[in-house]
């Protein structure tokens, strides 16, 4: 594919992402798609075949952590990014894709939700046994930790969107991932 496409493709993503989170999955059309991005059908069609499909690229994507790893940046700096992140998307329920993942989960797409949380897990889990490691996290078990940190937030970002949370929650989430995890 080449960088036109692809930067093309991205832009459907993003925008199509911001219909997501605001309409949830299922009212947001192809011609919802094409009017956000400026595209005619044809050009939104030559990328992606439906909602579903661009949906589903969408939640495919992950923060990735193991290229840092890789290269050794800290486990520290690595987990305050992803804070940070999940921060805003707990205080924003504009951004939270929550209704539309539930919308989207309730059509039977349950085998590609396990595999996304089966990631969750994983990148959560590396993330800790790296920390620990490296000697920035405290040793723990890391596989009941992920469990925590994942479900907590995961509670959390479903819970946006149907309540109003105040800083404090998304910071209370934060500072007890801190306190499960980084030395003093």
């Amino acid at each position: 594919m080449g960088k036109k496409a692809e930067k093309t493709r991205e832009h459907i993503r993003k925008e199509a992402y911001l219909l997501f989170a605001d309409k949830g999955f299922k009212e947001v059309t192809m011609t919802d798609i094409c009017e956000k991005t400026g595209l005619s059908r044809g050009g939104l069609y030559r990328h992606y075949s439906n909602t579903s499909e661009i949906f589903l690229e969408i939640l495919s994507q992950e923060y990735t952590i193991a290229s840092r790893m890789e290269k050794r940046e800290s486990a520290k700096v690595i987990l305050e990014e992803m804070l940070a992140a999940i921060k805003c998307e707990i205080m924003d329920k504009e951004l939270s894709l929550s209704l539309a993942i539930y919308e989207f989960a309730n059509l039977g797409n349950e085998e590609f939700f396990i595999r996304i949380n089966e990631n969750a897990k994983r990148r959560w889990l590396s993330l800790i046994n790296y920390g620990m490691e490296s000697g920035e996290f405290k040793k723990t078990d890391g596989e009941r930790t992920a469990d925590l940190i994942l479900y907590y937030y995961q509670g959390l970002r479903m819970w946006s969107r149907v309540i109003p949370f105040g800083e404090d929650i998304a910071e209370n989430y934060v500072e007890t991932v801190r306190e499960l995890l980084l030395k003093n």
